[in-house]
C-alpha cells in the first residue's frame, strides 16, 4: 500500500542548459551556439539525478557525458536514453529481468543505429518491467519506477522508465518500443505523446524478424508533437522503407477535414471507465467543432483475439525459457517473475492451441482494415480504466488475478500491433481526480502516419496538454 505522503509530483525543469525546451527547440539552441552539446548532456545528467532517487527510472547513467559532440542530424545534441531491451554498444541489455546476469553489447542493435542518427546523445539507460510483458514497470525485488505526475501512481509499461523520464522534464525524448501498447500505455499514464509506427516504418531488430507476428515497433515518447514528428522524420531520413509512402517532416495541422470513427469500448466488450469515457467524448467533440466529422465504430475483430493475443504472450514467455542463455550463460527461467512465469505456464498449457491462434491473428489485419472503410482515422480510449495505484498489477499478484486485471485494463492497444497499423496516444484536456493524466488514441491505414501527426498538432494547438511544471 502507497503512503500518502508517498504521492507527490516530481519534475526536473530548471533554469538551465535545457530550459523548457523540447527536443526540437534545443536542437535549434545547439545549432545557433547558444548552448553546447556538452552543456545539455550534464544538464540533462544532473536533472536525472535530481529526480531518479524518487522516480527509479533509470538503469544504467553514463557517469561522464562529455562523449556528446556537435553531431550532425535533425536532433543533433539532444540528450536522450535507450530502453534496456535494445543493445547499446558497450553497455549492458537487462530486459528489466532478474533471471541473467546481463553482458555488455558487442554492437549497437539496427534500431540504435538508426535512433543515433538522429543525432542524439545517449545517456544511459531506462528501466522497463520484465522481458516488456508488463503494462506496468515494477518488479518482484525491486522498486518500481513512479509517475512523476503522483508518485504513488504507475508510470505505465514497458517502456515506464521512458516515460517518467520525459515527463519529469530530465530529457525532452527518449526511446520506446511497442508490442502491445508499450509506447502508448506509459504516454498516456504520464500525459506524453506517444507514437507507434506502422509495422516496417522503423527498421527491426533481430528479436523482431524472428517473430511469426513481428508485432513490435521502435520509436520515442516525448511532451510535444513536434517531437513525435520530428523523430520519425530523421528516422526516416536515416532509412525508409520503400514499401511505404514517405512521411516526411510534418510541421503542423492539415485544412483537410476527416471523417474519424470513435469507439468507447473495447471491441473484446470491456467497457471503458467513466473518466476514460469523458475523455474520448470531449476529444470528439472539440474535433466535431474543428470541423471534423465523427460517427460511432464498431470493428469486428474476432471474439477470440484476446484469447489468442494471450496464447501468443505466453509463447513469447516460453521461448525465452527456452533461449534465455543466448543472453546470459547463467539464465535461469525459474528466476523470472511471477507473470513471466505464469505466462510460459499457460502457454505449456495451451501449446496446441499455436497454429489457429496464428492463423487467426494474422487474420485481424483484414478484419481490422475493414473498420476503416469511410474513415480515415479511428479515435478510441488507449486504455479501458486511468491510471491504476502502484502495487494493482505488480508481479506479486497472483498470476490469474493479475492476468484478469490486466485484460481489462490494456483491451484496445494490442489490436494496432497484430494488424501492423500506426497507432498514437495525445494527451486528453482532461484529468483524473488525483491529476494523473489520460491519453485518448488516434489509429489509422499502414502509413498514416502523417494523419495521425496532423490531428495531434490541431488538439494540441486548440487545448494545450497540461505540463507538470505549471502545477
Amino acid at each position: 500500500m502507497t503512503t500518502f505522503e508517498e504521492r507527490t509530483t516530481v519534475h526536473a525543469f530548471r533554469d538551465d542548459a535545457l530550459g523548457d525546451h523540447d527536443a526540437v527547440g534545443l536542437a535549434e539552441a545547439i545549432r545557433r551556439g547558444e548552448v553546447s552539446a556538452a552543456e545539455a548532456a550534464r544538464a540533462a545528467a544532473e536533472r536525472v539525478r535530481a529526480v531518479d532517487a524518487r522516480l527509479n527510472a533509470v538503469q544504467l547513467l553514463i557517469d561522464a557525458p562529455e562523449h556528446a559532440t556537435r553531431a550532425d542530424g535533425p536532433l543533433a545534441g539532444v540528450p536522450t536514453f535507450v530502453k534496456d531491451n535494445t543493445d547499446y554498444q558497450g553497455l549492458p541489455t537487462g530486459h528489466g529481468s532478474a533471471a541473467f546476469t546481463p553482458r555488455a553489447a558487442r554492437r549497437h542493435a539496427p534500431f540504435a543505429r538508426q535512433f543515433l542518427g538522429t543525432g542524439v546523445t545517449v545517456l544511459g539507460k531506462t528501466r522497463m518491467p520484465e522481458f516488456g510483458f508488463s503494462p506496468t514497470t515494477e518488479y518482484e525485488g525491486a522498486d518500481p519506477v513512479r509517475n512523476p505526475w503522483n508518485t504513488g501512481f504507475s508510470a505505465g509499461g514497458s517502456s515506464g522508465g521512458s516515460a517518467a523520464l520525459v515527463a519529469a522534464g530530465a530529457v525532452p525524448i527518449a526511446h520506446a518500443n511497442d508490442g502491445g501498447g508499450s509506447i502508448r500505455i506509459p504516454a498516456a499514464c504520464c500525459g506524453l505523446v506517444g507514437l507507434k509506427p506502422t509495422r516496417g516504418r522503423v527498421v527491426a531488430n533481430a528479436q523482431s524478424r524472428q517473430l511469426p507476428i513481428d508485432i513490435v515497433s521502435d520509436g520515442i515518447v516525448s511532451r510535444t508533437v513536434r517531437d513525435s514528428a520530428a523523430f520519425l522524420a530523421a528516422a526516416e531520413s536515416y532509412k525508409r522503407n520503400p514499401k511505404l509512402p514517405p512521411v516526411g517532416l510534418v510541421e503542423g495541422p492539415s485544412e483537410r477535414r476527416l471523417r474519424i470513427g470513435f469507439l468507447l469500448d473495447s471491441p473484446n466488450g470491456v467497457r471503458s471507465d467513466a473518466a476514460t469515457r469523458a475523455a474520448v467524448e470531449q476529444t470528439a467533440a472539440t474535433l466535431e467543432r474543428l470541423g471534423h466529422t465523427l460517427e460511432p465504430v464498431a470493428p469486428d475483430i474476432d471474439p477470440s483475439f484476446t484469447d489468442d493475443f494471450l496464447v501468443f504472450w505466453g509463447m513469447l514467455s516460453f521461448l525465452l525459457g527456452v533461449t534465455g542463455r543466448t543472453l546470459g550463460p547463467d539464465f535461469d527461467h525459474r528466476r523470472m517473475d511471477g507473470l513471466s512465469r505464469g505466462l510460459r505456464e499457460d502457454y505449456l498449457r495451451n501449446w496446441r492451441r499455436t497454429p489457429g491462434v496464428l492463423r487467426r491473428l494474422k487474420r485481424t489485419k483484414v478484419a481490422y482494415a475493414a473498420a476503416f472503410r469511410g474513415f480515415d482515422l479511428l479515435l478510441s480510449p488507449v486504455l479501458a480504466h486511468t491510471t491504476p495505484p502502484l502495487g494493482h498489477l505488480s508481479p506479486t499478484v497472483p498470476y490469474t488475478t493479475l492476468v484478469e486485471r490486466i485484460l481489462a485494463y490494456v483491451a484496445f492497444t494490442p489490436v494496432d500491433n497484430v494488424a501492423g497499423t500506426p497507432s498514437m496516444s495525445v494527451p486528453a484536456a482532461s484529468a483524473t481526480d488525483d491529476g494523473l493524466p489520460i491519453g485518448v488514441m488516434f489509429s489509422g491505414r499502414p502509413g498514416s502516419e502523417r494523419k495521425l501527426l496532423e490531428v495531434a498538432f490541431e488538439l494540441e494547438a486548440e487545448q494545450r496538454f497540461r505540463r507538470i511544471q505549471d502545477l
